[in-house]
């Protein structure tokens, strides 16, 4: 599968993520073409400048607002401070993919819930300040818009360099990881460093909560292609660049995963399907429980969780807090094996659905529609549910052969 390695020895933001990905191969009309799409296009203007630093070659992007964008702030300031409404409904009106609006809405949601604990309000409530802003939501879609060109299904990322000091943020001088950043690398493998500059942005930790797995140097079985380098704003006594590698992942990296297991006979069954939901937010990679029978002939639930490494601490005060569990087992996981995977996108009858195509060894062994995109276009067709998935099967397998 396509996949990407991120080198953050300076950090990471979102213009420096663009920046890379447009050097390892994303045509730069490519991109203006699709945000073009946005509903508030008009306020925006992207420029791509060559830049060198410490001696790298590296891209910067910088998002300059219009005079459109302006006078939208000044008729109508629900716009200076977007929510995750205001996002989502820019999101929907815009003619971008369905994978496009999924993958950059799953940003913004990540940045949604660390601002609303943070601010102790719930993730729909939360009025975003720096990320809403203009640049982010260019940052934020942009940054789906090349993955998405790209192909990439995997992204791998370094220790994350954060900086120290302070930062000068809407709601005053804040230290460095600013909240709502340390919020969303909880968990994550990161260092201070000796910069005394901000070199994780929300943006840039939103890309990294949502799309990233932890890996401390380029993963067993990743094949480099070419690599691509985008430029921060710092002037710092390092090249200030994020090195991205682009390539090609087998899928046979040294298994970093475990299974933690609870047998609980004495809680009450509502509660599971809240504790589901609690630990895949919190990065679990699956969730399940078998029905069982401890001493006494007494039933009860397994619970059992898969986790990488990095999410591991957090998923165990999760079952603490809100299971009735004082015990858990944890089993690391020898090996996990996956079949490589595209996403095809197939033009039905009834709209567009992504397809997820897999193959073990060269050989195709799987191929599923997206249950959201039926989902979508059932509602929005009034056709029952079945029908646009046996519709995308069949158009997607007469593709095939």
């Amino acid at each position: 599968m396509r996949a990407l390695y991120l080198d953050c020895f300076a950090g990471i933001s979102g213009n420096m993520f663009l920046g890379a990905l447009l050097q390892a191969g994303v045509p730069e009309a490519y991109l203006q073409k699709e945000l073009q799409k946005l509903p508030m296009a008009d306020e925006f203007k992207l420029q791509v400048k060559e830049k060198a630093s410490k001696g790298i070659h590296a891209l910067y992007v910088e998002v300059e607002e219009t005079a459109a964008a302006g006078h939208h702030h000044h008729h109508n300031r629900h716009h200076e401070h977007r929510s995750m409404q205001d996002i989502r409904q820019i999101l929907e009106k815009s003619s971008l993919s369905m994978a496009v609006k999924q993958q950059a809405q799953a940003i913004f949601s990540e940045i949604a819930k660390a601002e609303g604990k943070v601010h102790g309000k719930p993730a729909e409530e939360v009025c975003f300040h720096e990320v809403g802003a203009v640049d982010s939501i260019v940052d934020v879609v942009g940054a789906a818009i090349c993955l998405d060109y790209l192909e990439v299904e995997r992204i791998f990322v370094s220790r994350l360099r954060v900086g120290g000091g302070f930062v000068n943020c809407a709601h005053g001088l804040l230290p460095v990881p600013a909240p709502a950043v340390a919020e969303l690398l909880l968990g994550w493998q990161t260092e201070r460093g000796p910069e005394e500059k901000e070199l994780v942005t929300p943006t840039g930790a939103g890309i990294v909560r949502a799309l990233g797995t932890y890996s401390e140097s380029l993963p067993k079985g990743f094949v480099t292609e070419c690599i691509g380098y985008g430029a921060g704003s710092h002037e710092l006594s390092i090249p200030n660049v994020l090195r991205v590698y682009l390539g090609e992942y087998n899928g046979a990296v040294e298994s970093r995963l475990s299974i933690i297991e609870a047998n609980i006979d004495d809680m009450n069954p509502q509660i599971y399907g809240y504790l589901y939901e609690k630990l895949l937010d919190a990065g679990a990679l699956d969730v399940w429980t078998t029905p069982i029978f401890m001493k006494k002939n007494r039933p009860a639930q397994q619970l059992s969780v898969l986790v990488d490494e990095v999410q591991k601490n957090a998923c165990i005060a999760i079952i603490f807090a809100e299971t009735t569990s004082i015990g858990l087992r944890i089993m690391p996981v020898g090996q996990r094996l996956e079949a490589s995977r595209h996403m095809a996108k197939v033009e039905t009858k009834y709209g567009v659905v992504n397809c997820k195509v897999s193959a073990w060894e060269g050989k195709l062994c799987s191929v599923s529609p997206e249950y959201e995109d039926c989902k979508k276009l059932a509602a929005e067709q009034n056709v029952p549910l079945k029908v646009i998935q046996q519709e995308a099967l069949r158009v997607l397998n007469e593709r095939l052969g």
